[in-house]
């Protein structure tokens, strides 16, 4: 292998399972750190900066998420994927990404105007021109990224990942803490995105010009991309009709009061999610022609993550407003609300992502389309006709979008995999019934009892933390009764250990 060529997967003596474990291990540590400094930052950010003026940053930087789209995430599926002509393939997708970046950033800038028109705020239009430059940068990250995933190389969750986040927080918390609004959170931005790059070049090895750059090449991983790229683009675009729609029919500081409590209601789905689909794409990948071993895998990866996301959603439609309360301040009791409403959606995207990496992994991502087809028939109507309950309403649109989206792709990817309803049935419904007890419990214990939210921070946190141990044991206790054999693999992975 020449110097600068991509690796391949590499086939360790352990075998599959144990590079999967140490891969999941390490994107936890690393997720973890991030899910930490971002909590950290967002409470910080939350005491220097008023919902207004997160809200300027988010109604400036929505177009942002689509375009990067086309710049980033879909060819770097295909690239992962892909098995021959890897040196000219990566050259070939960093120069269409690049291209595409540039292209994009300059139609940004172009329609900054309109933002400002939309939002009727004339710094929204400013923040979405100077942001421009930022979809530059992450198209940079396309072969990185997709060359270390798919050597399964997890580098990328432990050092690129927290670096982006240490950057974003240190410069935005500064630069806020000096009076700066607004421009703090620009400033981060581009902070972040560029540590990212750098942090993701050092540790991939690969340079561009070692390769050639092939149209035909270009085709066939664009032919692979096109249903990722359709997928990303319908989810981003839902993403950003949900902010046009809070920022013009509420105001501002409803839009930094959604972009908080959206960004809070992720953390744990977040952490979860990204810990297992890292891993999942590359290992589905490589058992997709063993349908004995795919659909194990399929059935293990599924219950893992739901017992991960089930309480952690159960947890915030009961503590979600009385905890952001407590951390964030008053100010901030709609991101509270917003929590609580969007419960679902950790259930729904934890669905999605199993069956998503499912159906990639098996060569078959046009099938996606079937779950972006859902979100985008349910998200939208949902929204309009809810709104009108303000932030709770937007939640509960969210969440029963994504409880939709997920379902329909667990239905997709059932018939791929091989998997039968009673085994999902097996997975999925203990699990659901010991969070609906748990959450009754402990909802009758903080607001008939304790009203945590009510009290000062010290004391409020101390008793939430008690309920969080109540909701725990409750959990625990009812699973164990129900189904003894759900929690035995938590057993044996607590004595491993």
């Amino acid at each position: 292998m020449t110097a600068g060529e991509p690796e391949e997967p590499a086939a360790p003596a352990t075998g599959l399972r144990a590079v999967l474990r140490r891969g999941a291990a390490l994107s936890a540590a690393g997720v973890g750190a991030v899910q930490l400094i971002a909590l950290a930052q967002t409470l910080v950010l939350a005491r220097l900066l008023t919902p207004a003026e997160v809200g300027v940053f988010t109604a400036g930087t929505v177009l942002t998420a689509i375009v990067v789209v086309f710049s980033h995430s879909s060819l770097s599926h295909a690239l992962i994927q892909r098995r021959t002509e890897l040196s000219d393939a990566a050259e070939t997708v960093f120069w269409v990404t690049l291209g595409s970046g540039a292209a994009l950033a300059g139609l940004l800038v172009l329609t900054a105007p309109v933002l400002s028109a939309i939002f009727r705020d004339d710094r929204v239009g400013t923040v979405a021109a100077v942001s421009a430059g930022t979809v530059v940068l992450t198209s940079l990250l396309a072969v990185p990224d997709a060359l270390l995933q798919r050597s399964f190389r997890f580098e990328r969750r432990v050092i690129v990942d927290p670096a982006n986040a240490i950057a974003f927080a240190t410069v935005s918390i500064t630069l806020a803490a000096c009076g700066f609004g607004v421009w703090a959170l620009v400033a981060g931005y581009y902070a972040a995105v560029l540590a990212a790059v750098v942090a993701s070049w050092w540790l991939c090895g690969w340079r561009p010009l070692r390769g050639r750059f092939r149209l035909r090449l270009w085709r066939e991983l664009a032919g692979f991309a096109a249903p990722l790229l359709i997928e990303s683009l319908v989810e981003r675009a839902v993403e950003v009709t949900e902010v046009v729609l809070v920022g013009h029919r509420l105001d501002s500081a409803a839009l930094g009061n959604y972009r908080n409590g959206r960004r809070l209601a992720f953390l744990p789905v977040q952490a979860i999610v990204q810990i297992c689909s890292y891993v999942l794409f590359p290992a589905f990948s490589s058992i997709a022609g063993e349908p004995e071993r795919f659909a194990r895998g399929f059935r293990g990866a599924l219950r893992w993550m739901w017992l991960a996301v089930v309480p952690a959603s159960a947890l915030s439609a009961v503590l979600g407003a009385p905890l952001v309360v407590l951390l964030l301040g008053e100010p901030w009791r709609g991101a509270g609300i917003l929590v609580q409403a969007m419960a679902g959606v950790g259930i729904g995207y934890a669905l999605m992502s199993v069956s998503a990496e499912a159906l990639k992994g098996a060569g078959r991502p046009h099938l996606i389309n079937g779950m972006t087809g859902a979100g985008a028939v349910t998200a939208i109507p949902l929204l309009v006709l809810l709104l009108p309950h303000g932030l709770a309403g937007v939640g509960l649109a969210l969440s029963a979008s994504a409880l939709l989206t997920g379902i329909t792709g667990l239905l997709l990817s059932r018939s791929v995999v091989g998997v039968t309803p009673g085994e999902l049935g097996r997975i999925l419904l203990p699990p659901v019934v010991a969070g609906v007890v748990a959450a009754a419990v402990t909802a009758v214990l903080e607001y008939a009892v304790l009203r945590a939210g009510d009290r000062g921070v010290a004391a409020g946190l101390a008793l939430v933390t008690v309920e969080v141990i109540v909701f725990a044991t409750a959990f625990a206790a009812v699973l164990q009764v129900i189904s003894p054999a759900t929690l035995r693999p938590v057993w044996a992975a607590a004595r491993r250990s």
